[in-house]
C-alpha cells in the first residue's frame, strides 16, 4: 500500500504507517523521505516558499483515479531532519513524529485542507492521533 523511497538514513517502521493508511484508504500512497535541501527545492518549486518544511502532499488528479483503476492516491514527502528535530523538541520517538506527519500528509491527499475547512481536518487528525495512541504534539503545534 505504501511505496517507500527513503533517500536518507532515517529508520522507522513502515508497517506502522501501513496500518494508519489502511484505516483511511485502499489506494497506494508514495512516501518519499528526503533531506532539507530537497524539501526546500520542492517547497520553492511548488509553493513559492524559499524555506524547507516538514511535509508536502501531492495528490493525484481525482479525475484520473476515477477513470484508471488502481491509481495511487498521491505522494507524501517528509523531511528527515525535521522529523529528527521535532521528535527531540517534543520528547517523543522518530516513529511517533513520522506517523504524525504521515497522517497530516495523507489527510491532504484525501482532500482535507486545514486552511479552508473550519477545523474539519484538525478534528480528523485529533481522532487519528487518539486512535493510534500518538503524542498530541501535532495538535498543539498546529492549534486546536
Amino acid at each position: 500500500m505504501i511505496d517507500l523511497d527513503n533517500q536518507t538514513a532515517l529508520y522507522f517502521d513502515i508497517e506502522a504507517l501501513e496500518t494508519i493508511a489502511s484505516k483511511l484508504t485502499t489506494q497506494e500512497v508514495e512516501l518519499l523521505i528526503v533531506d532539507n535541501t530537497t524539501m526546500q527545492a520542492l517547497n520553492s518549486q511548488h509553493r513559492g516558499k524559499a524555506s524547507s518544511t516538514d511535509v508536502l502532499s501531492f495528490p493525484m488528479n481525482h479525475a484520473f483515479t476515477e477513470v484508471i483503476p488502481n491509481m495511487p492516491l498521491g505522494s507524501i514527502v517528509i523531511a528527515a531532519e525535521y522529523v529528527e528535530t521535532k521528535a527531540v523538541e517534543f520528547g517523543h520517538s522518530i516513529q511517533d513524529e513520522i506517523s504524525l506527519l504521515f497522517i497530516h500528509g495523507l489527510l491532504h491527499l484525501l482532500g482535507f485542507d486545514h486552511e479552508v475547512d473550519n477545523g474539519v481536518m484538525r478534528a480528523k487528525e485529533k481522532e487519528l492521533i487518539i486512535a493510534f495512541d500518538l503524542p498530541k504534539s501535532l495538535i498543539i503545534r498546529t492549534g486546536e
